[in-house]
């Protein structure tokens, strides 16, 4: 359930590099270089035409990020998008009235797409630019796993997130992320390209802002992250309003049986069950985790 915080962090950051890697281009082989100059003499920097550049960039990389996740979620996962008024098969006539029900409850005008993919995971995800133009999938896997109950306490959670709007939320943090992002990695390629020779600058600049960009925006995703777990939380307690306290909490537990299987039958290496992002790690690596660990999720709900 944590796809979606995948698709738009990886589409984040391509589209931030994408941007500065052209703007770079732009900037050296044409006279906008001189008008949007950051460097001076010796290791001067224009720090007030940096913040500016920071944030139109920053923000822009994050709601185009937004406006592009439905689309790259439905590309990259392969999903099969179910029009609600054509033929259907039972299973998807299923996941279509659980949803659209759930969205009607939710309170939500516009019903969103559905989907599902064809894959052996335990997985499902709400994806969108706004609540009018969201995405809720599910894994066929998910379907041939869990019983009727658990599968719409799950769907119930994804709605709860379209329903809750926080996907703005995030890009709203993206931006801000990516404005420090954008800032400091270009000031730590001016300096750098300052210590070699003039023929070299060009390169060692760009170089060291796509470096510093990836490696930043990595640490910035440990805010990032932080927020999604908070999310997590706030999902299951709407999903609780919507399917129903025991289904939210069954669907919890089943997923938390699926990961203990999992692990069994992988030698307790649950690498593959983290992928899927159904269950956060613990220790250090929760900070990378877009989930909180099951066990606390379901203890939460029920109060405990």
């Amino acid at each position: 359930m944590g796809k979606r915080f995948f698709f738009f962090l990886l589409t984040n950051i391509m589209v931030m590099v994408t941007i500065l890697i052209v703007w770079s281009l732009i900037t050296e082989f044409t006279d906008l270089g001189r008008t949007f100059d950051t460097g001076g003499p010796g290791l001067g920097i224009d720090l007030v035409s940096l913040a500016v550049f920071s944030i139109l960039i920053g923000f822009m990389g994050s709601f185009i990020s937004l406006a592009m996740s439905r689309f790259v979620a439905k590309k990259m996962m392969k999903v099969k998008v179910i029009d609600p008024d054509g033929p259907m098969s039972q299973e998807e006539r299923i996941v279509v009235e659980k949803v659209h029900r759930l969205s009607r409850a939710a309170g939500l005008m516009h019903m969103p797409e559905v989907g599902i993919y064809q894959s052996q995971e335990v997985n499902a995800f709400a994806t969108g630019p706004s609540k009018k133009k969201s995405l809720v999938a599910v894994s066929s896997g998910l379907l041939h796993v869990m019983d009727d109950d658990a599968v719409e306490g799950v769907i119930a959670h994804e709605v709860a997130h379209v329903a809750n709007g926080d996907m703005v939320t995030m890009t709203l943090l993206q931006g801000v992320i990516n404005t420090f992002v954008v800032f400091f990695s270009r000031i730590i390629a001016i300096v750098a390209s300052r210590l070699v020779p003039e023929q070299y600058q060009f390169i060692v600049q760009l170089a060291s802002i796509i470096i510093f960009q990836i490696l930043l925006s990595i640490l910035g995703s440990i805010v990032v992250m932080a927020y999604s777990r908070y999310r997590e939380f706030h999902a299951d307690r709407g999903g609780a309003d919507l399917a129903g306290k025991d289904k939210m909490a069954h669907a919890l537990r089943s997923l938390q049986s699926y990961v203990d299987r999992a692990s069994v039958n992988r030698g307790r290496d649950d690498s593959a069950v983290q992928t899927m992002k159904i269950s956060g790690k613990r220790g250090m690596s929760l900070m990378f985790s877009s989930h909180p660990d099951l066990g606390e999720r379901i203890a939460r709900l029920e109060g405990k």
